[in-house]
């Protein structure tokens, strides 16, 4: 039986991946490297690999430019843009400082999605120089990752970028959260009894995160007037003259003020809470931004969604201390991870193996309900809503969804099967995987430093 550990155990083993990530990733000197793909036989191989024999390649492409897809790695090529404005919930760091989490995430693309993906941080904070960026980079990438812009230029910076560039633009932030937030409130109102279309949701914060969280949630059957949204100042409605005088800049907000919170509440966090069935929070790390009392406050049968990191807005032994029944984090180290890993490594996959043109909301949901799915056939509890980064066999799976999804919407180029497609994500992803774990048996990834 597994020991129940202490309140200051708990607290200890939070600190430990930051403790961690001090000695490792000096010692590693980053996370990633770039390797060879194709065989080396010899001195000889280069003629073919580069001068002269790369000129023909080059001549293929420029008489059909679809031939670097074909003759290059465009095809896994994946950038991932970040001005370092809003960093996990740190901030606006800057672009050197964003960098470890940019290849941080370009290892879970390599190893969860097997999706080459390179970090690219940018030294401006103009959203229209971003969007001229991607521009620039669109002849190199296969498909384009928005990530940790503040709002509320990412939603400028994501609707630009998607009308001027030809391969799929995506704010991880925005469509990537709402998409694995989407799959464990599926199965979460499942084993409470509750429907997605009665439910009431408090949704704390009205950044990228909910913002797009809210329009997929809606999309998928929530009913607008059923949503209590709550930023700093307290619960968005139709009289908030400070949201009104800013709505040319973020109508959005202005929209949720106008559509949102059919009952009229006003107020503050706290009375955004009082009687809702779920809280979905992606405010700023705690502990203490949601307290006890107002847990308390919900419904029978709650359900907390705690998704700010590196620290929820509320501990998960204090949510359910104070009558949640279903507790949520951006975490791994604590159960059920509302984490955006579960989503975008599949995701990408899926759009690259079938050169999609775009990403929408409804692909969103198809892997939503791709990943609800795995998880409720495996078996699911109140502490086990959605599938874990270890169930490998997920990804390939929900990378079928959502490339299935954009076929049907008429954005792919390539048309595949259920079957091809689960089949060539499989191999993608486990020569990734092989391939590490073969570097790290042969030593030349050796072996992290002890624990400290």
């Amino acid at each position: 039986m597994t020991k129940k550990l202490t309140v200051d155990e708990l607290l200890e083993k939070a600190k430990k991946p930051a403790k961690l990530a001090l000695a490792y990733h000096p010692f590693y000197g980053g996370k990633l490297q770039v390797m060879p793909k194709c065989a080396i036989r010899g001195s000889q191989d280069f003629a073919i690999w580069y001068t002269p024999g790369v000129a023909a390649s080059c001549k293929a492409i420029k008489d059909d430019p679809e031939q670097v897809f074909t003759h290059t790695s465009r095809w896994n090529y994946v950038a991932i843009v970040s001005d370092g404005s809003r960093v996990l919930g740190l901030g606006d760091i800057g672009p050197e400082a964003a960098m470890p989490v940019m290849e941080g995430k370009a290892l879970l693309f390599k190893y969860l999605g097997g999706v080459d993906a390179f970090p690219i941080c940018l030294a401006t904070k103009n959203p229209d120089d971003i969007v001229t960026a991607c521009k620039w980079l669109e002849p190199t990438f296969g498909g384009i990752n928005l990530e940790d812009i503040a709002k509320p230029k990412c939603f400028h910076v994501l609707n630009n970028a998607r009308e001027e560039l030809n391969i799929p633009v995506w704010h991880d932030d925005q469509q990537g959260t709402a998409t694995v937030i989407l799959a464990g409130l599926i199965n979460a109102l499942k084993l409470v009894g509750k429907s997605m279309s009665q439910a009431k949701i408090a949704m704390l914060g009205v950044g990228s995160a909910n913002t797009r969280t809210a329009l997929v949630l809606m999309r998928a059957g929530v009913k607008a007037g059923n949503i209590v949204m709550v930023d700093r100042k307290g619960i968005l409605h139709p009289n908030r003259k400070d949201i009104e005088a800013e709505k040319e800049e973020n109508p959005w907000k202005w929209n949720f003020c106008l559509e949102t919170n059919s009952e009229g509440k006003t107020g503050d966090a706290a009375e955004a809470l009082k009687g809702a069935d779920v809280c979905i929070a992606a405010a700023k790390p705690g502990p203490g931004i949601i307290k006890k009392p107002w847990v308390s406050s919900m419904a029978t049968d709650s359900i907390v969604f705690a998704c700010a990191n590196p620290i929820p807005e509320i501990w998960p032994w204090e949510a359910k201390e104070a009558g949640a029944k279903i507790v949520a984090t951006g975490r791994s180290d604590f159960a059920n991870q509302i984490n955006n890993s579960l989503g975008f490594p599949a995701i990408f996959r899926g759009v690259l193996d079938v050169q999609a043109k775009t990403v929408t909301d409804d692909m969103c949901i198809a892997a939503a309900n791709e990943l609800a799915s795995f998880a409720e056939e495996r078996g699911i509890h109140e502490e086990d809503i959605v599938p874990r980064m270890d169930e490998g066999e997920v990804f390939p799976r929900e990378s079928g969804g959502w490339a299935l999804e954009s076929i049907k919407e008429g954005v792919a180029i390539v048309k595949l099967s259920r079957q091809e497609l689960w089949e060539k994500a499989t191999h993608i992803i486990k020569n990734a995987r092989e391939s590490t774990n073969l570097l790290m048996k042969q030593g030349l990834i050796p072996p992290p430093p002890e624990d400290i």
